[in-house]
């Protein structure tokens, strides 16, 4: 019979036979994050070892989260309500369980969570499920967490189960949010849990009723308050501003996206109250019916006119721009219609609206832009605004890069480029991208920082569609 080896907390290895199912604990020693704490027998398994870790633990799903990819764990778990003013470090828990049952007792008895915190992460849509247990990420697992993660999806490959019947496997393993603590998972079946969500405390604090800028029967358009998220995030349905102001207008449910604004930007969005408006919205969009008005305080002054950069493709952040066209880059146009010098905000204005302090030398003074958005990306305006060396205040992902540009120009990537690409230049074929050196460009992406955590100074002041027979705008920007 072979042998798989593998080790206790105490480091005294235990006999298996090879066709049992293996679970985790994340004590172990000898292999981090791996060791044996369960066995549902296929075959024979020897008595003593059986009752040893009965004794020891009696989960009833696989955890297949290497402990290294835990950063943090909390001492206890009791409730996701009050909010946290700060978030704490992701824990992700992949689970692969072995039996039938609800949601709330697989997850609670496998991650030795409280019942009532199993459900609220739940009613805050935090846990996944898939038929099927994905594969894990290229590189992720060791050698023997590799052996552990095989021998647990041959109960979830097993076409016997009849959540397989008519579906191939790329299909099982697609992901659904969890609705109901009550929701009947059967044997094989993947669980991802986000035990630690990454939450949004400000939308405790806003008076949203205030906020409404006009409630119509088909829409909402709302000045959103920057450090909350127009819609839901991954592991966070509920602390968004589609749930926040619809509760506050009294409707039975969220309402629905038309466009997004970033959570640390306020000012005009309109949001769907139903689904023909949504994709009326989204049409007048795509044609570029509607207008778009931003303002934004710079820590520099900007040139007047309309100014062009070029967008790296991907959804990588921090967003890269080119000052010259490159094949397949994307490209962004903005509109500075107005520039003018305002005093930089006092220490006590930045502290009440949560602006963090990123070092920038000169203070006295800042610039107020108003700015039309001819084109539609991520980050649009954040990303000219740096590339114009003019980034906005309190944006904690630009400004470093451009303080270090400031002190070194050399780390810019396209300083040395011409004005527009020839057509005999060297093209990557297969990506159809100008041939760049990538290390000079990972190098400039690593001088940007992370996203802001509240306020920048950026708000989306006015929108407008129709040909100006819809106009709203926004109340004043928190600096002013």
């Amino acid at each position: 019979m072979q042998v798989f080896k593998l080790w206790r907390a105490s480091g005294t290895p235990l006999r298996l036979a090879p066709n049992s199912l293996l679970t985790c604990d994340k004590s172990a020693k000898a292999y981090p994050g791996w060791s044996v704490v369960q066995v549902r027998r296929r075959g024979l398994l020897r008595k003593e070892a059986r009752a040893e870790l009965q004794e020891k633990s009696a989960k009833n799903c696989l955890v297949l989260s290497p402990e290294d990819k835990i950063a943090y764990r909390l001492d206890s778990y009791s409730s996701l309500l009050p909010c946290p003013q700060q978030n704490i470090p992701p824990r992700i828990e992949h689970l692969v369980c072995l039996e039938d049952g609800y949601v709330i007792d697989l997850v609670s008895k496998s991650l030795d969570l409280p019942s009532k915190y199993v459900e609220q992460l739940v009613d805050f849509g935090a846990i996944y499920h898939a038929v099927v247990c994905p594969p894990p990420p290229e590189g992720s697992l060791t050698p023997l967490q590799w052996q552990l993660y095989k021998k647990a999806v041959a109960l979830s490959h097993d076409k016997k189960r009849p959540s397989l019947k008519g579906k191939t496997i790329a299909e099982a393993q697609k992901t659904s949010r969890i609705t109901s603590i009550y929701e009947g998972i059967e044997a094989g079946s993947y669980l991802r849990v986000h035990v630690h969500l990454k939450r949004f405390p400000r939308c405790y604090e806003i008076d949203w009723k205030s906020r409404i800028i006009a409630h119509m029967e088909s829409y909402v358009v709302l000045d959103k308050p920057a450090g909350v998220p127009v819609g839901h995030s991954l592991d966070n349905f509920i602390e968004c501003c589609a749930v926040f102001a619809g509760r506050s207008l009294g409707l039975d449910g969220p309402l629905r996206l038309t466009h997004q604004l970033d959570n640390c930007t306020e000012g005009c969005v309109v949001l769907a109250k139903t689904k023909e408006f949504s994709s009326e919205f989204h049409s007048l969009l795509r044609n570029r019916e509607v207008k778009k008005y931003y303002l934004v305080l710079a820590a520099a002054p900007v040139p007047l006119g309309v100014i062009t950069h070029y967008m790296r493709p991907g959804t990588r952040h921090p967003r890269i721009l080119s000052p010259v066209h490159l094949p397949g880059w994307a490209e962004c146009e903005l509109e500075v219609l107005e520039c003018k010098e305002v005093p930089w905000p006092a220490p006590e204005v930045e502290a009440r609206y949560r602006v963090q302090n990123m070092g920038w030398q000169a203070k006295s003074v800042a610039y107020e832009c108003k700015v039309q958005l001819l084109t539609g990306r991520t980050h649009q305006v954040r990303a000219q605004f740096a590339s114009l060396i003019a980034p906005v205040i309190g944006d904690t992902m630009y400004m470093p890069a451009v303080g270090s540009f400031l002190k070194s120009p050399e780390v810019y990537p396209f300083q040395y480029m011409p004005a527009e690409v020839e057509e005999d230049t060297e093209v990557d074929t297969d990506t159809k991208m100008l041939t760049i050196d990538d290390k000079v460009l990972e190098d400039w992406i690593a001088l940007h920082g992370p996203e802001p955590e509240c306020t920048i100074g950026l708000q989306a002041s006015e929108i407008s569609w129709d040909d100006g027979a819809y106009v709203y705008k926004a109340n004043d920007p928190w600096w002013r």
